[in-house]
């Protein structure tokens, strides 16, 4: 049978950026942006991005068309009789780590947007008062499981449909539509009193702020963005490049995936901090922005309710490409290491990710006592840190030295696969790159990751 392939170039590259960009774009770009020296970080990571992300990215995609597999059966495929398959034994769970948390946190997000479209929220709350809603759901296990299985169920049930027919007919619009909405709260935030100073704090170069937190801290905070920002090393990526076609070169898509990602990521800060600013209200970091900062926010503002049902929109618009691209990477593998239809995978793994979601759902009330990681770690705070901090450095390994090792795929069936189509070449001048300078980045992450949480 032959292998499914998008209906159209657009379809592969936002479906692509919609794995790539989540809620990290939105609630981590724009908070440490402005926190380690606006335009001049900006510069700096977009630097990173270009110098460490691109060429992985470029692996990935490259290993999912050379071999038309997922990651279930890409190492066989490319480098039979080898050992190199056996990776795949704890990168594919990284997939299921990934899925079992982010699909609680989105399903905070539709609750979000319920009770904001709703006027729940009421009209000039302060950050504690928004912080007591935040900690009201937390301590409710049954609606956010409710929350939660809605739209695991849904997503999987769009990829029931295959590529075709469910994954790109409804990822397509939907990052459209997540555009679009962008866009015109970006193009608001220019009305509102606070846009001057708002974007002064978000871009205006502040060497300042860097010299403060550290030049060194910027740096690692700025490469581990560019890095993590792709979701790479754990095949989510590679198994849209085994739907695409070869009309352009790889490292031509990969740009423009980027772009797209970054972009999000950019107009975020442009919608965040001007609201911020109008209304006196101090920008907060991770979860606390999303879901106490800019509920204040926009408890103050006219139409506030409407404002806000509209980015918890956009944001649950993020995360749901982010659930249905993720599966579709699921549900492929399943189909190729056991050979069971896609019915039968969509059933076994949407069961198996909801259950899997359970401990950390239950780490904010009926397990709140429990702290994996000392202190007031959380179960989702250890679920995180075994995907971020070790899965995916470990799995963007695999495949840098999958690439440049004569024992793996091999740099110049790598070259001829990335160069295949329009668009710009990669050099074989870069292989010393891939070889000497990629790894020892990835090593310094892991190493900074390590250091961060354990001090």
């Amino acid at each position: 049978m032959a292998r499914e392939q998008f209906s159209s170039r657009l379809g592969f590259l936002l479906i692509s950026a919609g794995c790539a960009i989540g809620l990290g774009n939105v609630w981590r770009f724009p908070y440490i942006t402005g926190q380690y020296g606006g335009a001049v970080f900006v510069l700096i990571y977009i630097g990173f991005l270009l110098l460490f992300g691109l060429p992985i990215l470029t692996m990935e995609l490259a290993v999912g068309r050379a071999s038309r597999k997922s990651l279930g059966h890409s190492f066989e495929v490319l480098k039979p009789g080898s050992k190199w398959y056996l990776n795949k034994f704890w990168m594919i769970p990284g997939n299921y780590i990934l899925m079992a948390f982010y699909s609680l946190v989105t399903g905070w997000m539709l609750y979000y947007a319920v009770l904001m479209f709703s006027g729940s929220f009421g009209e000039n709350i302060d950050q504690a008062a928004a912080g007591s809603y935040f900690n009201d759901l937390l301590a409710r296990p049954g609606i956010q499981f409710i929350c939660a299985f809605v739209l695991i169920v849904g997503s999987f049930a769009v990829c029931a449909f295959g590529l075709r027919r469910g994954v790109e007919r409804i990822n397509k619009p939907m990052m459209l539509l997540l555009f679009l909405l962008l866009v015109f709260m970006a193009l608001r935030s220019f009305t509102l009193p606070g846009f001057k100073e708002g974007i002064s704090y978000y871009l205006m170069p502040n060497l300042e702020n860097m010299q403060r937190e550290g030049i060194g801290t910027a740096l690692s905070a700025a490469m581990g963005q560019a890095f993590f920002t792709l979701g790479l090393g754990v095949g989510s990526i590679q198994i849209f490049g085994s739907y695409m076609n070869r009309k352009y070169t790889l490292g031509y898509e990969a740009v423009v995936i980027t772009a797209l990602d970054t972009s999000v990521a950019f107009l975020a800060g442009i919608v965040i901090f001007p609201a911020c600013f109008s209304y006196a209200v101090e920008p907060g970091q991770g979860p606390g922005l999303i879901f106490v900062t800019l509920v204040s926010v926009f408890s103050h503002m006219e139409y506030g309710a409407i404002w806000g049902g509209i980015f918890f929109v956009f944001m649950l618009f993020a995360a749901v490409t982010t659930l249905i691209a993720v599966f579709e990477n699921i549900i492929a593998i399943c189909m190729e290491v056991f050979g069971i239809s896609r019915i039968k995978s969509v059933v076994v793994n949407c069961i198996v990710v909801i259950l899997l979601g359970l401990p950390c759902l239950l780490g904010y009330n009926v397990w709140s006592d429990v702290h994996p990681l000392g202190g007031s770690s959380t179960i989702l705070d250890t679920y995180d840190f075994v995907l971020s901090n070790n899965i995916l450095p470990f799995g963007t390994t695999c495949y840098i030295l999958f690439v440049v090792l004569k024992r793996g795929w091999g740099f110049d069936n790598y070259l001829k696969e990335v160069n295949t189509g329009i668009g710009f070449k990669i050099p074989r001048a870069a292989k010393w790159y891939y070889r000497c300078v990629l790894p020892i980045v990835i090593l310094a992450l892991f190493i900074q990751g390590y250091i961060g949480i354990f001090g």
